[in-house]
């Protein structure tokens, strides 16, 4: 658990641990689920898994709101190179009958830059037959991204699970809105950027990411360029409510599992991690990971450690009204994040189609919320 270190620890030492004085903070939740229900077994058995998701969701989230009045929903980042017509059916099912959405997983290994440019293109236009990703203001298709095994632009030191150096420039030419890969800690992917959204640039070398350019909020600042990549990071900290040997901090890094499920202790740490846009502090993203179609952690987000996250959530906005919380799909909390880039503030929740809508709405998005009060 405590490899990888030397690649982080520095920055979370470094770390800017002044409160916001911005009155109301908002908390703007989403869980992206590296979501392989082929991982392990055959058609079948993936089929069923997706089908206790399809059953038990809808009951495991009925009655829960955020403070917007909005139910949770979760993003199922699904393999393409697994593509099976019938479970993404299936999952885009799930995503019809509730709030929950469809985005783009890969792995590959020793791949080419063309080979994986036509696995891409050829993924978004599956999933687009199922009714999943969004469109920009042009009508584009646009997908959220998370890469498998963490080898995000051939990072891993030995050169594992990728194989292409500039795949930060090919997944923006196939219109990759945003990376929700990291953190990836204790991997040796891990980057020493940590507890940040950021702009990477492909310089044609491994792990291009693992430095940026943080997204600002200034309405008339500097926009993004066409060969960078928005990196939107999850917590990545040490935890002292949950030590190692009695004495050691543990490492927080944002992964929810049957045996570490989302609590009140591990919320702390998350807001302390103070993911935002510069100027924008009070705006904190908490992106959260899983491997939800692992059965064992199907049965924490449908069975009873889930909810009781959510109800401890609604308890702690009740006893402090200047905590807002928000429930959000990974296209979201980036439409989110624009809208705070280009200055916007007030209720985050307003901004929810703020650039990108999903596929199945059949409408453009309008980038046109004025609210600019401080809360």
């Amino acid at each position: 658990m405590f490899r990888s270190l030397d690649l982080w620890l520095p920055s979370w030492l470094k770390r800017d641990r002044t409160a916001s004085a911005l009155g109301a903070r908002h908390l703007i939740i989403a869980i992206c689920d590296h979501y392989e229900p082929l991982q392990r077994g055959d058609k079948e058995d993936a089929l069923r898994r997706v089908a206790r998701w399809r059953e038990g969701y809808p009951k495991a989230i009925e009655g829960i709101k955020d403070t917007g009045g909005q139910a949770p929903r979760h993003t199922f980042f699904y393999p393409i190179e697994k593509y099976d017509p019938d479970i993404v059916g299936e999952i885009a099912g799930i995503c019809s009958e509730t709030a929950c959405e469809l985005e783009i997983h890969l792995h590959h290994a020793d791949d080419t830059a063309e080979n994986l440019r036509q696995t891409l293109l050829t993924g978004v236009e599956r999933f687009a037959g199922h009714q999943a990703l969004c469109r920009d203001e042009n009508g584009a298709l646009r997908y959220g991204f998370i890469h498998g095994n963490w080898a995000l632009d051939h990072s891993h030191p030995e050169g594992h699970h990728c194989g292409v150096s500039n795949e930060l420039a090919i997944l923006r030419e196939t219109g990759c809105y945003a990376d929700f890969t990291l953190p990836s800690a204790p991997n040796p992917t891990q980057t020493r950027v940590i507890n940040t959204v950021y702009y990477a640039r492909e310089d044609g070398l491994p792990k291009s990411h693992d430095r940026g350019r943080k997204v600002l909020s200034d309405r008339d600042g500097r926009k993004p360029g066409l060969d960078e990549l928005l990196i939107v990071q999850g917590p990545l900290g040490l935890n002292w409510e949950a030590r190692k040997f009695g004495f050691l901090p543990g490492i927080e890094n944002s992964d929810l599992t049957a045996s570490n499920p989302p609590t009140m202790p591990r919320l702390r740490v998350w807001q302390e991690c103070r993911i935002s846009v510069v100027g924008r502090p009070n705006w904190m993203f908490i992106k959260l990971h899983t491997h939800g179609a692992k059965p064992e952690n199907t049965q924490m987000f449908l069975g009873e450690p889930m909810r009781a996250f959510h109800q401890s959530l609604a308890k702690l906005s009740t006893r402090d009204p200047s905590m807002r919380y928000h429930y959000v799909s990974a296209r979201e909390m980036v439409n989110i994040i624009h809208a705070a880039e280009a200055g916007h503030s007030g209720d985050p929740g307003q901004f929810r189609d703020y650039r990108y809508r999903r596929v199945r709405d059949n409408a453009q998005p309008a980038a046109t919320a004025t609210s600019s009060a401080v809360v």
